[in-house]
């Protein structure tokens, strides 16, 4: 049970209370305010430059940080839908003056890639059609990056425990030493009853493949980017993909 007393300026968990301003009481909130979002189907109310981009604001901000870090050759994204996200990794490369976005989906439909194709930042995407874990597509894709590029990758097609894990097994061999790649939307395991979920989303969600994934794999480890400004007292993402970015550490 939570309670916030605004004119107290307090929250109230589990009959405790926390000054509202305080870290954890921040974390109670945006909790609360993540299950809330999802319900209530709050990422599907959002575009970049005309393209409808279905992911938290936060969660692009703090990738477009981790991208201007790592400045990547090339960035690829298994999952297209509308091309929102293409578009906002692209206009991150055009605006870094580097880099080009490869999009990989099992089903491209006409209405979005033709928007896709005349949209004028196209010149930086390769829309590549296909099972992300089909090993000929696996193939196109590898033969898109050059042996010196620098590649950062983000799985957001079937969020399925098995499908994940298959993703970072295909792709993590192409994954840039001290650069990530991002296993979104392990919110799954969180919202469990909420619309739109299924029981077993407690264990059959992308974060659980990504644990499974590094214990396999010495070379990659769950680490959380810090943030690379912070006058405040936060040092946690208000984030759908908790536990996603697996880094290659050697």
């Amino acid at each position: 049970m939570i309670q916030i007393d605004i004119d107290k300026g307090i929250v109230i968990k589990d009959n405790r209370e926390y000054p509202i301003g305080s870290p954890y009481a921040f974390k109670i909130i945006s909790e609360a305010w993540l299950r809330s979002g999802w319900d209530s189907k709050y990422v599907y109310s959002f575009t970049w430059l005309g393209r409808p981009v279905i992911q938290l604001p936060e969660d692009l901000m703090r990738i477009q940080e981790v991208i201007f870090n790592i400045k990547p050759d090339v960035i690829i994204e298994t999952g297209v839908a509308h091309g929102g996200s293409l578009i906002f990794y692209a206009s991150l490369c055009k605006a870094m003056g580097k880099g080009k976005v490869i999009g990989v989906d099992i089903e491209i439909r006409s209405p979005n890639r033709n928007a896709l194709e005349t949209h004028f930042l196209f010149p930086f995407i390769t829309l590549i059609e296909g099972n992300s874990t089909n090993p000929e597509i696996i193939s196109i894709v590898k033969q898109q990056v050059k042996s010196r590029d620098k590649v950062l990758i983000l799985l957001d097609s079937k969020h399925s425990y098995s499908h994940v894990l298959a993703e970072l097994k295909a792709y993590s061999e192409l994954v840039s030493l001290n650069s990530y790649i991002v296993a979104t939307d392990g919110i799954m395991e969180y919202v469990v009853g909420a619309p739109r979920t299924n029981p077993d989303w407690v264990t059959n969600n992308p974060k659980k493949a990504a644990e499974q994934f590094v214990r396999e794999n010495p070379n990659f480890i769950i680490e959380e980017p810090a943030f690379p400004f912070n006058e405040g007292m936060i040092t946690e993402r208000v984030t759908y993909w908790p536990g996603a970015y697996i880094k290659r550490v050697k």
